[in-house]
């Protein structure tokens, strides 16, 4: 008995796994239908912001951040996944009502295929990001990379687990999704992206905590330390000021121990919410 009810809960997982992959590839095919340049597209956005943003503040307004565009970049793309991913996830379930109500499926697939597509841009765009650091700040290539993987996989659990939560309440409650784009725009300019980390932590001292407590700014902060590295001199007589917080590694990994225990705590919630939702999705729909 029990190898066969294995067998089965091997069957629908591979099912599941399966239907997934599907929609992920559904939603690639869809975007970029009857496009000449496909997937290149993609790439475009990431090497735009580079180009623009290390014109502006490496020609323009000198005195800013050294290699500004590398380090808005770092940080950006991480951050365009979870806007991404989380966006298209809460919107996931409704957009897809006429399947929803006509054909049984694990509706789950639906919030996590959005978070795979974004995924799939992301790694499009991270690989063009580094093949241009090669050419311009091969500085970022050392044994600090190797921050980036807890740093990526707390990123995508708690995407995942933002997205589960979202979509499942956006299909009884419909401003949910009006409601999180207007917090993400907040959220990014609360995320140390467009600027350093070390001014916040100047600035609010005791209370950088609350800063650090925001799963996405400790994401942020490591993919920073794990590329960027620079000092920076605000005014050209005062000393060099670190852009990126003190503390070594360690502090990047503590903070990412506590973004990814938050993360499975948002998963577990996302988890329970859809599931108990679920049920009422074709009537809601």
């Amino acid at each position: 008995m029990a190898s066969a009810a294995d067998a089965r809960a091997l069957a629908q997982t591979r099912v599941r796994w399966e239907l997934l992959a599907n929609l992920v590839r559904k939603d690639l095919k869809v975007k970029y239908k009857n496009s000449a340049l496909g997937f290149a597209w993609s790439l475009v956005n990431p090497l735009l912001y580079l180009a623009v943003f290390s014109i502006v503040f490496g020609g323009f307004l000198r005195g800013g951040i050294p290699k500004f565009g590398v380090y808005l970049m770092s940080g950006l793309l991480v951050w365009n996944f979870f806007a991404t991913g989380t966006m298209g996830a809460t919107g996931a379930v409704t957009g897809s009502a006429n399947l929803v109500k006509k054909v049984r499926f694990p509706r789950i697939v639906l919030p996590l295929a959005s978070v795979g597509f974004a995924a799939v841009h992301f790694v499009l765009q991270l690989g063009v990001l580094f093949a241009v650091l090669l050419v311009i700040y091969r500085s970022a290539f050392g044994p600090q990379l190797w921050l980036l993987l807890p740093a990526l996989a707390v990123a995508v659990a708690f995407t995942v687990g933002m997205s589960l939560l979202a979509s499942s309440l956006n299909v009884r409650f419909r401003d949910v999704e009006h409601l999180l784009e207007v917090a993400l725009l907040a959220w990014f300019w609360l995320t140390p992206i467009v600027y350093p980390l070390a001014l916040v932590r100047d600035k609010l001292r005791g209370l950088f905590w609350i800063f650090m407590a925001n799963p996405m700014t400790t994401v942020v902060a490591s993919m920073q330390r794990a590329v960027y590295r620079y000092e920076w001199r605000p005014v050209k007589t005062g000393p060099p000021v670190h852009v990126l917080a003190a503390g070594g590694y360690a502090f990047y990994l503590r903070w990412l121990g506590v973004a990814g225990a938050v993360s499975l705590v948002l998963i577990a919630v996302g988890l329970v919410t859809f599931r108990r939702l679920e049920a009422d999705f074709a009537e809601e729909l």
